[in-house]
């Protein structure tokens, strides 16, 4: 009995081992042909999938500029491949986290059984993850948007997934692609990130400690030092590398602390530049390109950099901390250099000071008396008066001064705006007006928010804030005989209109006597001297301009292919000590366009067939005898002042007031009597006529000089009118409003 009982037993032992076998070999039947069955995408796929979270911006020669980031939710490198990974690095992978990787096949059968005995007697579950398996829960994270999670059906469609991978790809594949894409320290993400941020160095590079370190970070990425330090020492002691756990501690505390630090070897020319051409990319509404080729030249870039350090590093000592370079094609409007701060002298670095908006001071003449040249008002040889005077604004009196505080008596206009004077350039917005010469630097793109009124005769001063960028734009115009064009970002899907099919906003033959003006060292002699940094053997013609309490400090100049723009400052507004445009800006922008003609040299441009060259002659040697340039009819061949005229000639009459294209808004609750616009003639001379013919739409309205008008709603061309009924001088103005009743 206890012999056939016997028997029984081992028969139902054996039924149950070969039902066992059975079973397992089903199931092991079942799940390869699961594994058999699933798609995976391959390694090719993965790894063209891959895009890093920074733009490289290469200049216009292919060369890198500036890496930009543009996804911040991962910092992620280049993808590496294999080859480039220290064996230090991949020894410290497999030691961490798959000791048999090389030994199985996406699964490790005897890491299974050890987790499974854990968690059924010890209550916790250890590591059985493979390098397989955990890089399949990082390609659904990535591929699927699947979140990551520790559940019994993630875990087994993970080791199937795990099978399937390692039947269509490489062992080398699996552990390049598992680099790339797993996760290191708070946002970064990959070896090349990890590496070149945390270590400063290149994952060819990583020694045993080091990839101890980083492998320790792969289970909990945002561990603490000590917790790091700990698993580290752990992963060299079964490497045989016991003595690297000594100060192991302040080891990784050191490297941990380079989190935020930028990748090694990222070379940083042109950030503001990036930054501002990322966002016009993703405006433009077509997708951003991991490489977007600008317009910049790295080699100007560079020099233009190491201009501002050299320049600028003196200048510290009287508070100037900040400086920005633009330089601009002529002819096509590209940029080709771009520096918004001054990098590590820079008070904020952060801050993109060629786009910030800042006091023009001096820099805003050349427009002033080049539309007060269009007009008819002043020629290059005409008189202004350099001496003190006090304008009646509606907050009081306005009082300008000089630079130096120091005036001149009578000088000619060449002289007023080469040498930069501020009392003649007040006395031209006197003429002009403030609200037509804000008119014409708004349509030259500088952003002025408000109006003419509003600046008042301050505006000759340059009170309006601008930006170099746009100023700069502002001079190439000029540089282009008066017509302009925005700047060309050459961003796709932008239209761009070149110089040539602008509408001339400033006559070409006046732009050619401006910067004839500017050009003339003779001429600037009594503000900067003959010899300056705003000279260069080549020809160009160049505006300073320093904003009020030495706050902004501006050169702004160009030659015949380039205009540069330089602006020095602080970026907190603070003010300067003693430094004008020449001692500031004025060495940098030497330099600037000394680099750009050092192997092309400027030609000076020709001379329109627009401009009459006159010998003239100044009365009581007020300024020496020389060849000046002229508009049509506008030529003389002798300067004298006004006290030693026998009478006014009816041809020097100009309208003064109001100015051409002014516009005038009526206000229905203010008595009609009280709104009448006063009309004013003018001489160059300083002597007019107490009557003058006015004519309004072609109807004669009065001969008082000046004549209070009533205006009514509507466009009207105003005349002034000799004996013989011809028209000495016209303007066209607008009336806006409710009509007026007396």
């Amino acid at each position: 009995m206890g012999l056939q009982s016997g028997r029984c037993g081992w028969r139902i032992l054996g039924w149950c081992a070969m039902t066992a076998v059975g079973v397992m070999a089903l199931a092991f039947f079942l799940m390869r042909l699961m594994v058999a069955q699933q798609e995976v995408p391959s390694f090719e796929a993965v790894k063209a999938g891959y895009r890093s979270s920074y733009v490289a911006l290469l200049d216009a020669q292919g060369h890198l500029l500036q890496q930009q980031r543009q996804d911040f939710q991962e910092r992620r490198g280049e993808w590496t491949v294999i080859d480039d990974v220290s064996p230090a690095m991949l020894d410290a992978l497999l030691v961490s986290e798959d000791k048999r990787f090389y030994a199985h096949h996406g699964v490790d059968p005897q890491a299974l059984l050890g987790a499974a005995y854990k968690r059924l007697f010890e209550g916790h579950s250890g590591g059985a993850s493979t390098l397989s398996m955990q890089l399949v829960g990082l390609l659904d994270e990535r591929l699927f948007r699947q979140k990551r999670t520790r559940t019994y059906r993630q875990k087994a469609r993970q080791i199937i997934m795990a099978q399937a991978l390692e039947l269509s790809w490489s062992k080398a594949q699996i552990l390049e692609a598992y680099l790339n894409l797993v996760s290191f320290r708070g946002e970064l993400t990959g070896i090349d990130s990890a590496s070149r941020a945390l270590l400063q160095k290149y994952p060819a590079g990583i020694d045993y400690r080091e990839g101890a370190m980083l492998a320790a970070l792969l289970r909990a990425p945002n561990a603490p030092v000590k917790t790091v330090a700990l698993r580290a020492c752990g992963i060299l002691r079964r490497q045989a590398f016991s003595q690297d756990c000594d100060h192991l501690d302040r080891f990784v505390e050191y490297y941990l602390a380079n989190q935020q630090h930028a990748h090694l070897d990222d070379p940083v020319l042109a950030p503001h530049y990036a930054s501002h051409l990322l966002s016009l990319h993703k405006e433009s509404g077509q997708a951003v390109a991991d490489t977007i080729t600008s317009t910049l030249n790295r080699d100007l870039q560079v020099y233009a950099l190491q201009s501002i350090r050299s320049n600028l590093k003196p200048l510290q000592k009287q508070n100037a901390n900040d400086a920005a370079v633009v330089v601009l094609d002529n002819r096509t409007g590209h940029i080709l250099s771009y520096i918004g701060s001054s990098a590590d002298l820079a008070s904020a670095a952060h801050v993109d000071h060629v786009r910030a908006l800042r006091q023009a001071g001096s820099t805003l003449k050349p427009f002033l008396y080049a539309q007060a040249i269009d007009q008819g008002r002043l020629t290059a040889a005409s008189l202004l008066d350099d001496r003190p005077v006090n304008l009646a604004t509606g907050s009081g009196l306005y009082v300008p001064q000089n630079y130096d505080r120091q005036y001149s008596g009578w000088v000619s206009v060449r002289v007023a705006l080469a040498s930069s004077l501020n009392i003649p350039a007040v006395r031209t917005l006197t003429m002009v007006t403030p609200d037509a010469f804000q008119h014409l630097l708004s349509r030259l793109g500088l952003p002025l928010a408000q109006s003419g009124d509003y600046y008042g005769y301050s505006l000759a001063l340059g009170s309006a804030e601008v930006s170099l960028l746009s100023l700069t734009n502002a001079f190439r115009a000029l540089a282009n005989g008066g017509r302009y064009s925005d700047v060309n970002w050459a961003v796709p899907g932008e239209e761009y209109l070149p110089p040539a099919s602008g509408e001339p906003l400033i006559s070409a033959s006046t732009a050619w006597i401006v910067g004839h003006m500017l050009s003339d060292r003779q001429a600037r002699a009594r503000t900067f001297g003959l010899d300056s940094a705003l000279s260069t053997p080549f020809w160009s013609a160049v505006k300073t301009g320093t904003s009020k309490d030495m706050r902004d400090n501006w050169t702004i100049g160009w030659s015949q292919d380039y205009t540069v723009g330089v602006w020095v400052g602080n970026s907190s507004g603070a003010s300067m000590y003693d430094i004008t445009g020449v001692s500031g800006a004025g060495p940098i922008w030497h330099d600037v366009m000394g680099y750009l003609h050092q192997n092309r040299p400027g030609k000076a441009p020709a001379m329109p067939a627009g401009v009459v060259a006159e010998q003239v002659v100044f009365e009581q040697d007020l300024e020496p005898a020389r060849t000046e340039y002229f508009l049509p009819g506008t030529e003389l061949s002798r300067v004298a002042l006004a006290s030693s005229l026998p009478a006014v000639q009816d041809q020097s009459l100009f309208i003064s007031h109001p100015a051409h294209d002014t516009i005038i808004a009526l206000d229905p609750d203010i008595p009609a009597d009280s709104q009448r616009l006063l009309l004013r003639v003018g001489n160059t001379a300083g002597r007019v006529s107490q009557t003058v013919n006015w004519y309004v739409n072609g109807q004669y309205l009065g001969s008082a000089n000046p004549y209070a008008w009533l205006p009514l709603p509507g466009r009207h061309r105003l005349e002034i009118r000799d004996g013989q009924n011809r028209v000495l001088d016209a303007v066209v103005i607008q009336v806006r409003g409710a009509r007026l009743v007396k």
